[in-house]
């Protein structure tokens, strides 16, 4: 398994990991190092051999949480004369062993330095450059040296262990190593990151490679066991539903610090934490796969749901979180994430999930036990998401440190005119009435279904029908032909023709009679690249194929917008989608990106890398599962599931066991 994008080697656990070069070095002038509940506790690693760096002849991953470097060491250019293998495990800290081999039978004498030092960067500010607002040091004694950072009563540190005899000052640990011909000598490095008092150091020891989490509810086995089978002759979309399935299980991690409920993190590397709207929406992609990680995002969303208004947070009763971080800059209050609430749409999100979770599962349970924060989630659509009481839902950035854009397309540019101009605040976008829509008519169902509240059903399916008309007025154009992006602060149409509205057929928003024009615009050249749907059409004035939100192809759109053409009908179209997603996954050797250029396929013939990508990345990752279950036209009803296939001519079989 590799993990050596861009010339990197990234391992990790969970929100735990550690990002190097090629070598397994560490430079402290980029964003590299080891993170650890979002601080960089390692931001120079080097080893040097007499004074040079060796030689890198292979390096690798092994298991997502370890990997090997081998390197070598000659002289005046001729054979090599030393190795040195560096081999590397995370898991709460980080233990490495550094194995040096004499290849020649002489005698040598060399001398092995590891260099170190952290910045203590706050993960919000690594890859920018850490403005650092307390004191650092360093202590050093024996075979250990302490690194600690202070801000008030704030204490993080890194404590480093070395087993074998050197001399430590000065974020250098020497050794003067004697070798006798052919002989091998070995050191064990532990890297523990220290939290408010609490050392924690790595769970692997020496050589474990392949060995189980323990600190996981399922080994890596276990959770690639309880996944369903794939039977296929395509070899590529075999490679792509392990890789998927592989890299959410290497993503995930304990947002509640108990080893009883893991979900996946966000992405590698600047999104390893809790996310609302990239976790439900990666547990519904996941649903036929493994539905307990839908349980565990909806149990630990629900329990940190808002209960009051708090502007610096965005938070209002009843709302979802967007963002959960534990670094200093949030537990200081510098920045919001304590959790920050600047999302519009994971709230009716949350709703979505609970229903489709229960349709798979038919675990009434759950959702009995989830009726109060479902009924506040309801509250927040109805009462505080309409800003001026027109009908439909506005967002307005009220913290100093928030996102003035709320919906997936986040960026501080992503709601453009065609004509490229940005559109003012408040802002309503076309996929938040669609999600309000689905989650309103969602939660009709359960109410009647499994809390016996009729009452309460009748009046969300009104309130579904009242927003789904005020939608139509609002949101769509004739002169352009299409649904708008949003609605600008002065209810002016934001005209431009975006993947947006592909989301308004997974929501069941948009109107049968405007469904096939809806998918023609989705499937025409403006959009279509071939490998998935641009973000925003090749013909306005912001486009960019290298943009962010403005012309980038994000994978877990456009499974969404594939899933959104089945829902309607649209068999042929949606399987043409889906089978184009796969065929990405396959040119990225089967790990889909967070996003990928949006340049056209008969114009590169391979999809082009965007660089900053995380990957891997949650729904990315469950983008290809979710376009399995769009082409075998998966759904789950009253307990059973139907399965009605379209899977075009000319591409393998496949089927689920």
């Amino acid at each position: 398994m590799s993990r050596r994008d861009n010339g990197k080697l990234t391992i990790l656990d969970g929100s735990t990991f550690f990002v190097s070069d090629a070598s397994g070095d560490v430079e402290a002038t980029n964003a590299d190092g080891f993170f650890h509940c979002d601080m960089r506790h390692l931001s120079t690693w080097r080893l040097l051999v007499d004074g040079e760096s060796p030689g890198t002849l292979s390096s690798d991953i092994v298991d997502y949480y370890s990997a090997r470097v081998v390197s070598a060491v000659s002289q005046d250019g001729g054979a090599a004369t030393v190795s040195v293998r560096r081999e590397r495990f995370v898991s709460g800290g980080v233990h490495e062993d550094v194995i040096v081999e004499n290849l020649t039978d002489e005698p040598r004498q060399i001398e092995l330095v590891l260099e170190f030092a952290s910045d203590f960067g706050d993960i919000l500010e690594c890859h920018t450059r850490p403005k650092k607002r307390g004191r650092i040091s360093q202590e050093s004694g024996g075979q250990e040296a302490t690194l600690r950072y202070e801000r008030g009563d704030y204490v993080r540190e890194t404590v480093l262990r070395f087993s074998e005899q050197c001399s430590v000052e000065d974020g250098r640990a020497t050794f003067r190593v004697k070798l006798g011909g052919h002989e091998t000598w070995k050191t064990c490095v532990d890297v523990v990151p220290v939290v408010d008092g609490t050392e924690h150091p790595s769970r692997h020891r020496c050589s474990d490679f392949g060995k189980a989490e323990p600190h996981m509810p399922l080994s890596l086995e276990e959770w690639m066991d309880a996944a369903p089978g794939l039977d296929t002759e395509w070899d590529a979309l075999r490679r792509t539903y392990r890789c998927s399935l592989l890299d959410l299980a290497a993503l995930r991690f304990q947002p509640r610090g108990d080893s009883d409920s893991s979900l996946p993190a966000g992405g590698l590397p600047w999104f390893m934490a809790l996310f609302g709207r990239d976790s439900i929406v990666m547990a519904y992609q996941l649903l036929p796969f493994q539905p307990e990680v839908a349980k565990t995002t909806l149990e630990v969303l629900a329990g940190l749901q808002a209960a009051e208004r708090d502007d610096f947070h965005d938070a209002a009763p009843g709302k979802i979180l967007h963002e959960l971080r534990r670094g200093e800059l949030t537990v200081l209050g510098d920045e919001p994430q304590s959790p920050y609430y600047g999302a519009h749409d994971a709230t009716s999100l949350f709703l979505v999930l609970l229903d489709e979770y229960e349709l798979w599962t038919w675990d009434r349970e759950l959702v009995r036990s989830l009726e109060q924060p479902a009924r506040a989630a309801v509250r927040w659509i109805e009462e505080e998401a309409d800003l001026d009481g027109d009908g439909l839902l506005e967002y307005l950035c009220r913290s100093r440190e928030g996102l003035e854009n709320q919906g997936w397309k986040d960026s501080g540019n992503a709601i453009l005119f065609a004509d490229g101009t940005q559109a003012e605040p408040p802002i309503a976008t076309c996929e938040v009435q669609g999600y309000a829509y689905d989650a309103l008519r969602r939660t009709a169902r359960v109410a009647r279904e499994i809390w016996e509240d009729a009452e309460l059903a009748d009046r969300l399916l009104g309130r579904a029908e009242t927003l789904r008309e005020r939608f139509e007025e609002a949101f769509w154009s004739d002169e352009r032909g299409h649904y708008v992006l949003a609605l600008d602060g002065d209810k002016k149409q934001v005209d431009a023709l975006t993947s947006n509205i592909g989301h308004l057929l997974w929501s069941g928003i948009a109107s049968r009679k405007r469904a096939q024009a809806t998918a023609g615009k989705l499937l025409s050249p403006e959009l279509w690249s071939g490998w998935g749907v641009r973000t925003m059409s090749s013909q306005d004035a912001g486009y960019n194929p290298l943009e962010y939100h403005n012309g980038s192809v994000w994978p877990h759109d456009t499974a969404l917008v594939a899933e959104g053409l089945r829902r309607y009908g649209l068999r042929d179209e949606a399987s043409r989608v889906a089978v184009a997603l796969l065929e990405a996954a396959e040119a990225f050797d089967g790990r889909l990106p967070e996003l990928f250029a949006g340049f056209d396929r008969a114009d590169t013939g391979f999809p082009v890398e965007y660089d900053g990508a995380s990957k891997p990345q949650s729904f990315a990752a469950g983008a290809p599962l979710l376009a399995l279950r769009t082409l075998l036209g998966l759904d789950a009803r009253g307990g059973e599931v139907v399965s009605e296939p379209r899977i075009p001519d000319g591409v393998p079989r496949f089927s689920l066991r």
